[in-house]
């Protein structure tokens, strides 16, 4: 339908990845996958949601946004900068290009969290495209569009999510073979195991062979090798339960 995206949630949160954890952010999550990585924690978002009008969840980022809006001289400027579209794969749905340029001419900073696997080329240039790169563990590596690290800005930003030793061998050698940290900023994420009520069964399992890694262990070889990547913590992960929706 014109106009219109599947959302499963709308919420005002601390964000808790990226360049910018810390900072309070709306985020729109977005319905569908045609992922369906090992480590996923949101796999309630490929089916669950509603269709809303396009004009209607601007709105309720807007509405969300409210409590950060300055006042008298300073109208219209806001102290929250921060909208982020995530899922499930935002990037499946066509209408999200449209949203992202109206929440731009809003003047908020947007990001978009995508899988990778999909031609970020058509997101707006003001947007700040945060794009996985998917690692062994994931079951997913063979999904990954390597056409999209020519199109990567100095705003943007890649993420590896590493759960196994042959992740972290995987990504090293991605870093330096395509140079990624002279592009944008490098991320790493360690995968938080899943609780049971989080676990799917469409999920892909982790390919036989690998070597689990502890968060401990990830943040030591950073630090060993030299890596040119932030350590991302999941800031959400810590402050509120990991399965808890809405944060």
């Amino acid at each position: 339908m014109s106009d219109t995206l599947v959302v499963n949630e709308i919420y005002l949160s601390l964000q808790g990845e990226s360049t910018f954890a810390g900072l309070p952010c709306v985020f729109v999550r977005l319905t569908g996958c045609n992922l369906r990585c090992s480590f996923c924690d949101t796999a309630y978002a490929f089916t669950e949601g509603k269709r809303r009008a396009l004009d209607e969840v601007r709105s309720e980022v807007l509405r969300l946004a409210s409590p950060y809006a300055r006042k008298g001289t300073d109208a219209g400027k806001r102290t929250l900068p921060l909208v982020e579209l995530t899922g499930g794969e935002p990037l499946l749905q066509p209408n999200v290009l449209v949203l992202m340029e109206q929440l731009c001419d809003d003047g908020f900073t947007v990001l978009v969290e995508t899988s990778g696997a999909h031609d970020i080329g058509k997101v707006d240039a003001r947007v700040r495209r945060i794009m996985d790169l998917k690692c062994p563990s994931s079951g997913e590596v063979e999904r990954n569009r390597f056409e999209n690290i020519p199109l990567l800005k100095t705003t943007d930003e890649v993420k590896f999510v590493i759960g196994t030793l042959e992740d972290y061998a995987w990504a090293k050698q991605q870093i330096a073979a395509h140079r990624l940290d002279e592009i944008c900023p490098v991320l790493m994420s360690w995968v938080h195991p899943l609780r049971p009520e989080q676990r799917d069964k469409s999920l892909k399992p982790v390919p036989p062979g690998q070597t689990t890694l502890t968060r401990q262990e990830l943040a030591e070889r950073i630090i060993a090798d030299a890596l040119p990547v932030r350590f991302q913590a999941q800031l959400h992960k810590i402050i509120w339960p990991p399965a808890q929706r809405g944060v």
